[in-house]
């Protein structure tokens, strides 16, 4: 089966840390390229960053030099390091596959996980 699986979202606290895992099965994801998206609460879907599948990265500026994205290939997994969160950063969070298009809409990509809640409330 084709399967792509977010996790380790929780609650933090303002200023606190965390690291989602994309994990993937029955496909090889070093081949795609790997955008993530966020939704908040009454909000579209918003896409803020993507690694090609040669490792290059493009951010959005509300997260440039908070969040970081890298790939274990051997693991099959993409990693999303999130440092120094903030209240509006609470949403549900996506990892999906590239296919073509515009990095930041979501009609760009095909293969989508189920969500990982993060929530940074005092």
């Amino acid at each position: 089966q084709v399967q792509l699986v977010e996790s380790g979202g929780e609650l933090v606290q303002p200023g606190g840390s965390l690291r989602l895992s994309c994990a993937a099965s029955g496909f090889t994801l070093e081949y795609y390229p790997i955008g993530w998206f966020r939704q908040a609460p009454g909000t579209g879907r918003e896409g803020f960053l993507c690694i090609s599948n040669s490792g290059s990265t493009s951010y959005i500026d509300s997260v440039k030099g908070r969040f970081t994205i890298s790939r274990d290939n051997a693991k099959n997994t993409v990693y999303l390091q999130m440092n120094s969160l903030k209240p509006e950063d609470t949403a549900i969070y996506y990892c999906a596959t590239f296919v073509e298009g515009s990095y930041y809409a979501s009609t760009s990509y095909r293969f989508w996980g189920q969500g990982t809640q993060v929530t940074v409330s005092s």
